[in-house]
């Protein structure tokens, strides 16, 4: 009876170095910092305040699967929580019935993003820069450039209890991440789809030839991508609990951060959801310690910046080292879709 091969160290370090990374900031912040950063007010706020931008990065995540790029996300998420506090206060709809109109818009927004690649034949850096540009211009007509402020009786307190609730002692925005991780972790790593879109992002042209319909799989990452652009759109109104037109840009960089980053953790070289929530967690991590030492304000862009150059390169050279040792697909080859390439 033969085992299985043990994994060379290098393997190991290059899967779980980035966990390994974060219990070691916790350990160095917590001794530099003893009275402030091991605390559960620390703690409530990394999970509760990282909550949106570990959605933006798991949304981020699946075009970069299909090999495409969404810069629409920042553009996206700003017109999302101003059309949720629109019709809201403006216009006066329930919220539950608005933040499902945001949802599915924003659906059908990554479904627009995805035919414009796809079918229009054009990079998706440039197209998806083209629509976010558009979403910002309906953000500023919808807006008149100015913010969506609530009356005296505020917002429903039911709308804001979507981020400012407490499940099981802990920040309910963190069991949201939980379960959308969770869920694309199903799609992406069990079911076929997922194989589609790892198989579609490694070699398109492959995918065509064994009959994996190749558009209609990008399409279906920038649908979900759009979806939680929404789902992440709602969360921000909830906790801003008025529209700033401007605020979203805010949110690309650490939202691409956490995805390019995340592709060189638990499964080097190819993104993955645990490697991103990983990765969203030692930037968590990093920027609240780098916080409570009193660096300034314009450390933020720099560390964010510095390590996407990081992620990107620790990403290519994982993906080479995953290339020389072989393909590295899901298990199993994809069954062939009927009716070919769409």
């Amino acid at each position: 009876m033969t085992g299985r091969a043990p994994r060379p160290a290098g393997h190991l370090i290059g899967s779980y170095g980035l966990p390994a990374l974060t219990v070691l900031l916790v350990l160095v912040f917590s001794l530099a910092l003893p009275r402030t950063f091991p605390t559960l007010d620390t703690a409530d706020s990394i999970l509760s305040t990282q909550s949106i931008p570990a959605v933006l990065a798991l949304a981020a995540m699946v075009p970069i699967v299909t090999g495409s790029f969404d810069l629409s996300l920042g553009y996206g998420l700003g017109l999302a929580h101003v059309l949720v506090l629109k019709l809201i206060v403006d216009e006066g709809w329930p919220w539950p019935l608005a933040c499902l109109a945001v949802v599915v818009g924003g659906a059908a927004a990554g479904v627009l993003n995805g035919v414009v690649v796809e079918f229009g034949r054009i990079d998706s850096f440039i197209a998806t820069l083209g629509t976010g540009s558009m979403m910002y211009a309906i953000t500023g007509w919808v807006t008149g450039g100015s913010r969506i402020v609530p009356g005296p009786q505020g917002l429903p307190p039911a709308f804001t209890d979507l981020y400012d609730a407490r499940f099981l002692g802990l920040p309910v925005p963190a069991f949201y991440v939980l379960g959308l991780a969770a869920v694309l972790w199903l799609v992406l790593e069990r079911l076929p789809l997922g194989r589609y879109l790892y198989v579609v992002g490694s070699n398109p042209r492959a995918a065509e030839l064994v009959g994996v319909r190749t558009r209609t799989c990008t399409v279906y990452a920038f649908t979900a991508a759009g979806l939680l652009v929404g789902l992440a759109g709602v969360l921000l109104a909830a906790q801003q609990q008025q529209g700033n037109p401007s605020v979203g840009l805010d949110y690309l960089l650490p939202a691409f951060t956490g995805a390019l980053l995340g592709s060189t953790a638990i499964r080097p070289g190819r993104p993955n959801v645990l490697g991103t929530v990983v990765a969203v967690a030692v930037l968590a991590v990093g920027l609240t310690g780098i916080g409570q030492l009193g660096a300034d304000f314009w450390t933020v862009p720099l560390f964010y910046g510095g390590t996407l150059l990081i992620a990107v390169g620790l990403a290519g050279y994982a993906s080479r080292r995953r290339l020389r040792a072989g393909p590295g697909l899901p298990p199993g080859p994809p069954e062939p879709a009927e009716g070919g390439t769409e």
